[in-house]
């Protein structure tokens, strides 16, 4: 269900035709489904008159237009009168459903009439309300009959039970085979399945008979978007956004939600991901999405994606942190936001939550063995900080992934924290975007990972590639104090040297002197060459301490010894 409350819909006069100057009948406007003529007539033929069935017609046309606050203020005109028809209190309710305005609409159906409608209007009421005891109550109440049952699987779609609503929607098309819309719903169905081949298959049965449909054209560019790329989608849109009537208010609404929106995958520092529908690059994102938050489903989780993009943890948190979810993508969504949120404010509780999210969508039986499933335990396990079945989860998806950039990332890091520094080096090098590769966290954990592979002279090149800040004298540390622990003596013996210039700390002098004494021992022991001792004893001259000379009078004597210049 698409409910439309951006604008109203507009009415467009009735084009006579040429041939014929007979003045069309309502009843073949009706049977056209063309509700802007049926609407415009009924307004002709009542300037002079109105009467309570022309109404009636008036806010069933408003209604099917989608102008839904149109309908409800003729309905709520119907309702103050004697001979109100028994139905006009159910219709209004529909009215403020389709408005989002649900208390209204179930104060409203409180005083109605029983009937089947209104049954299936406060299943749907029980759903959007949260209310489960009721939604089940009134569950029962269904019979089988295809309009209750066309409900069920709304709310199967709505509660991401998706096979469950292919069942029902299939069941009827076999003893129905004229009711082609239900093959959009059954695509839409696989769609969120993430089977878009088979979603296409069955939209194009609809496509065929009906080319021009704002709801199956955008499906397709979906599909595409999955299949292919935002290009092709675009190229969809393109032929719908040319054709687009007025007539339809939820068809402009979709196609501008669709055409600033882009699949994003945002991660930070720890594993981060995740997904929505995008077209572009999410440009005029704040003109369009904050109109049609609670319009259209996803707008305002793809706001909070937005605004995640652009770096505005604050605004998004903001966004979503009302948000009840029901359904994975809102979990995921909900749990990216705390675990950005608790990183940058170092809030246990946010990332908790986040923890929870994840875990929640990771290990439901719906979830386990789809993709983003694995990534949300995966994102679980790297916020607890267990590695190895980070490792576990990401190894079982890595065939999908084995090019993007934000996979190898979080791989990489995943890798590097278990201690696999060889598989995190080549996670780390597969890596082409230049913000990833800017980022202190990458060239850390790259240093590191070089210095544990024995290439100490890959991270001192890091080193010399950076600018002088705070980062890089952080690293020059990383480098000493690894390049120590592992028996790179020249390396460390370089970065205390360092070191000690800009901070000359008894610290940094104990470690250079003790990396130039391991240097001088490898030397000794040839599993370094000689020449580097001359180097040795000038490191060690940058610096006056008393030790230093009685360690150079020992290296320069061995140095003689064994014919060395130094």
């Amino acid at each position: 269900q698409i409910l439309s409350r951006a604008k109203p819909a507009a009415s467009e006069g009735v084009r006579k035709s040429v041939s014929d100057k007979r003045t069309p009948k309502l009843e073949e406007f009706l049977e056209k489904r063309d509700y802007t003529g049926a609407l415009t007539l009924l307004e002709f033929n009542n300037v002079s008159e109105t009467t309570v069935n022309s109404e009636l017609w008036m806010g069933y046309c408003a209604f099917h237009l989608g102008d839904y606050k149109r309908a409800s203020k003729i309905y709520e005109n119907l309702k103050s009168k004697d001979q109100a028809p028994a139905d006009t209190s159910t219709n209004l309710a529909c009215c403020y459903f389709y408005l989002g305005m649900y208390p209204e609409s179930q104060q409203i159906l409180e005083h109605a009439p029983h009937s089947k409608l209104k049954n299936r209007l406060l299943f749907h009421l029980a759903h959007k309300m949260g209310n489960e005891a009721k939604l089940m109550e009134y569950h029962h109440m269904l019979e089988d009959m295809i309009e209750d049952q066309l409900s069920l699987a709304s709310i199967h779609y709505l509660r991401a039970h998706y096979q469950e609503a292919i069942d029902v929607y299939k069941k009827i098309l076999l003893e129905n085979r004229d009711y082609f819309a239900l093959n959009v719903y059954v695509a839409l169905c696989y769609y969120k399945l993430d089977y878009y081949d088979v979603a296409q298959e069955v939209l194009q049965v609809y496509l065929q008979k009906y080319p021009d449909s704002a709801i199956a054209i955008n499906l397709k560019a979906c599909n595409h978007f999955r299949l292919y790329n935002g290009n092709a989608a675009q190229n969809e849109m393109k032929q719908l956004i040319d054709k687009m009537s007025n007539s339809l208010s939820f068809s402009h609404d979709l196609i501008r939600h669709n055409t600033v929106v882009r699949n994003v995958r945002k991660y930070s520092n720890h594993f981060i991901h995740h997904n929505t529908i995008v077209f572009k690059g999410g440009e005029g994102a704040l003109q369009v999405l904050p109109n049609l938050v609670d319009v259209i489903p996803e707008a305002r989780l793809n706001l909070v994606i937005y605004y995640l993009r652009q770096d505005n943890v604050q605004e998004a948190f903001e966004l979503i942190k009302d948000l009840e979810p029901a359904v994975p993508q809102e979990y995921i969504l909900k749990g990216i936001v705390n675990a950005v949120m608790g990183q940058e404010t170092n809030s246990r509780d946010n990332v908790k939550t986040a923890q929870q999210y994840f875990q929640l969508v990771g290990s439901s039986a719906s979830e386990c063995d789809t993709i983003p499933g694995r990534q949300c335990m995966a994102s679980c396990f790297f916020l607890y900080r267990q590695f190895e079945e980070v490792l576990v989860y990401l190894n079982s998806i890595k065939t999908y992934f084995s090019n993007e950039d934000n996979f190898n990332f979080n791989y990489a890091q995943a890798q590097a924290a278990a201690g696999y520094f060889k598989e995190a080096e080549e996670a780390f090098l597969n890596i082409r975007n230049e913000k990833y590769k800017n980022d202190y966290i990458y060239i850390s954990l790259l240093a590191h990972c070089y210095i544990m592979n024995k290439k100490p002279q890959l991270a001192w090149d890091l080193y010399l590639k950076m600018d002088t800040t705070t980062e890089s004298f952080n690293l020059l540390q990383l480098i000493a104090n690894d390049c120590y622990k592992v028996g790179e003596f020249w390396y460390a013996a370089k970065a205390f040297d360092m070191l000690e210039r800009m901070d000359p700390s008894p610290e940094n002098w104990e470690g250079k002197r003790g990396a130039c004494c391991g240097t001088f021992q490898y030397i000794v022991a040839e599993r370094q060459s000689k020449e580097l001792l001359p180097e040795v004893v000038q490191l060690l001259k940058n610096t006056s301490n008393s030790q230093v000379e009685q360690i150079i009078r020992v290296m320069r004597k061995w140095a003689k010894d064994n014919r060395i210049n130094c």
